[in-house]
């Protein structure tokens, strides 16, 4: 999910399975992750499923990678760019990681980008998707198990096509993941958007929008509008009596802000490419080991991580845990042999997924939880719409 449009640590790290004495030395045939998840601030919610789903997988795996001991060291991105690319730097050069996996939004992933794949280390995004390194920008050490931004949200275009909607209103933070969102959802929405809205990433009133949105009168809504936003966002929705106007979005609704929206997001309407509810062996497995260990349904989150865990676990697996063949690694890493939580997981020439995307809507479970939950597929084995652009064979 989640820097400006396509176009166009030390104190912060922690050790999660180590004791913080040993962090300078790389552990006998062991493998070192640095995991960045925001813990910081109202978008921490967020950083936590993240850093759970991944830390689930570590568990089912029962602390290896691939037959290494694996150990993590957590951090803490602060949602600010420049600190992000501190602590990361300290984690490559300091704790010496040999991946680093996590990134919620997109802004983060942009800064550090360079610093990890320019030292020859591996970067797998569990959310971030920016359009910006899909194309041209495509890059042999950047995997991501999520996305790319523009999918999901054109999966809300194609349903505000399918149903008939001729004029909707549109409102998203002014950053990376919040333009493709708009480019994403106008890719297949044919109709007229009657208003396009961008606000602040810290913004958390939206009487000043929702007045305009009363006023258009539009068929639909549309927006993104993750953590905090969005549980300001649909509380706001809802007391302003708007419920009416159906309310299609991306990340707003989740299992990350489910718990604080409450019933005021029952039948809002989400896409995803995975669900809590989809019924396979994996999935059921990840859910409830993830609701047993934290009272809480996984979101996106945590499920995209639990799979990066996976991910590398076949692909050190499959050199036989030798990290130093950057090559044979990457060879292993793109071969992506492990059963996802989605069901098929395979990876495009420029290292996103090519997978299904669902209309989610928002339910609850027989234990009382919130949940999203599968409505009906939109895409079947989407490639994303940059991917011919990569130039990386």
């Amino acid at each position: 999910m989640t820097g400006i449009g396509r176009r166009g640590l030390l104190g912060g790290t922690t050790a999660l399975l180590a004791a913080p004495a040993i962090l300078h030395a790389q552990p006998a045939g062991g493998v070192k992750i640095g995991v960045v998840a925001v813990q910081t601030g109202p978008q921490a919610a967020l950083g936590n499923q993240l850093k759970d789903g991944f830390a689930l997988g570590l568990r089912h795996l029962e602390g290896k990678l691939g037959g290494l001991t694996a150990e993590t060291v957590i951090i803490d991105d602060e949602l600010k760019p420049d600190v992000a690319v501190t602590k990361v730097r300290a984690a490559l050069e300091r704790d010496k990681v040999d991946f680093i996996v996590g990134v919620v939004f997109s802004n983060i992933l942009q800064a550090i980008i360079r610093p990890v794949t320019e030292s020859n280390t591996f970067l797998i995004s569990t959310n971030a998707g920016p359009s910006t390194f899909a194309g041209r920008g495509c890059n042999p050490f950047f995997f991501t198990t999520s996305y790319n931004n523009d999918q999901v949200h054109s999966v809300m275009g194609q349903a505000a096509q399918d149903n008939g909607y001729r004029r909707v209103f549109v409102m998203v933070p002014n950053y990376q993941a919040g333009r493709d969102a708009v480019a994403g959802f106008k890719s297949k929405f044919q109709g007229e958007v009657v208003d396009e809205v961008y606000v602040p990433l810290t913004q958390l009133d939206f009487s000043a929008e929702l007045a305009k949105i009363a006023a258009a009168r539009p068929d639909a809504i549309f927006t993104f509008m993750p953590g905090g936003l969005g549980v300001n966002l649909v509380r706001q929705y809802r007391q302003a009596g708007l419920a009416n106007i159906p309310f299609l979005s991306t990340f707003t609704v989740d299992e990350a802000t489910l718990p604080a929206q409450g019933d005021a997001a029952l039948g809002f309407y989400s896409a995803a490419s995975w669900a809590p509810n989809m019924d396979n062996p994996q999935n059921n497995r990840f859910v409830t080991d993830y609701i047993a260990a934290h009272n809480a349904v996984p979101a996106t989150y945590a499920a995209q991580a639990y799979d990066a865990a996976m991910l590398l676990d076949s692909a050190i697996r499959k050199v036989g845990g030798t990290l130093a063949n950057k090559d044979a690694l990457r060879t292993a890493i793109r071969a992506a042999d492990f059963r996802s939580v989605r069901g098929p997981f395979a990876f495009g020439a420029n290292h996103y997924p090519v997978q299904d995307f669902w209309l989610l809507k928002v339910g609850r479970r027989a234990d009382g939880k919130l949940e999203t939950q599968t409505d009906r597929k939109v895409f079947t084995n989407a490639v994303d719409p940059w991917a011919a652009e990569c130039r990386m064979r």
